[in-house]
């Protein structure tokens, strides 16, 4: 305890973990989108139940990878070696799982389109259809899309700071963070058809990001959230102008 309340009156490790409490509510985004991309596809019942077993899962994931920072670490040594290439269990999970998110990305982009084509009149009609009783289903790909992104996460947090406590408080505040906007931006996203298709867009690129970084390609980050954030901030103007012209969405 008393090592503990010595780490906090350092003002450096109150830096750090400011620090990387955004980084990590940053990180989290990604997570959050496909969550709630996949939960709006169930029934209105089921879907705060998937939410909330979703993020539960992304917190003990986190929380049990933290615990395991040796593993964690031993990710990163290759495994395999393909065309002079080594690839690491990372590599591999990072392909894995961008593989996943475009195939999902472009399967729900192409849903959208063929109902729209359809002539679909209904409010929501560029949006995933709901489906009945699908909840395991869609908390198997929450799950496995939470493997990818806690790891990711928590390498980030391991290449910030050596202090477990520190890691340990970043991650639950962003977990916190990521259950509070859960139901409020699933919610806003069904509401807005237009948005639904901007969030696949968002999965779509950041699938992409994550095979490149699988295949040791290092994109900055922080150019992929300022692209999504200007994304968003056009579309919320076009939302505004529709609203003031009395449009439909």
């Amino acid at each position: 305890m008393d090592q503990i309340l010595a780490l906090f009156a350092d003002p450096a490790v109150w830096a750090a973990l400011v620090t990387l409490i955004v980084m990590e509510v940053v990180l989290g985004i990604d997570n959050l989108i496909f969550i709630s991309i996949l939960t709006n596809k169930l029934p209105e019942a089921q879907r705060a139940r998937a939410r909330a077993i979703g993020i539960g899962g992304a917190l003990v994931m986190r929380i049990l990878l933290l615990f395991t920072l040796s593993w964690i670490v031993a990710l990163k040594e290759p495994v395999i070696t393909l065309m002079d290439k080594g690839f690491s269990w990372r590599d591999i999970i990072l392909i894995v799982g961008g593989l996943f998110l475009v195939y999902k990305a472009t399967k729900e982009i192409n849903h959208a389109t063929e109902a729209h084509a359809a002539g679909d009149a209904s409010e929501t009609k560029d949006a995933p259809k709901p489906v009945t009783g699908n909840i395991a289903s869609a908390i198997a790909q929450i799950l496995l899309l939470d493997l990818v992104f806690s790891i990711d996460s928590i390498l980030t947090a391991v290449g910030m700071t050596d202090h477990l406590p520190i890691m340990v408080i970043a991650v639950m505040f962003a977990v916190f963070v990521m259950f509070v906007a859960s139901g409020p931006i699933a919610n806003f996203i069904s509401k807005h058809p237009s948005i639904v298709m901007l969030a696949l867009g968002f999965l779509l690129m950041i699938g992409m990001v994550l095979i490149a970084e699988g295949f040791g390609a290092h994109i900055e980050k922080g150019y992929i959230y300022a692209a999504m954030g200007f994304s968003a901030f056009v579309e919320f103007l076009q939302m505004f102008r529709r609203k003031k012209s009395g449009t439909a969405h």
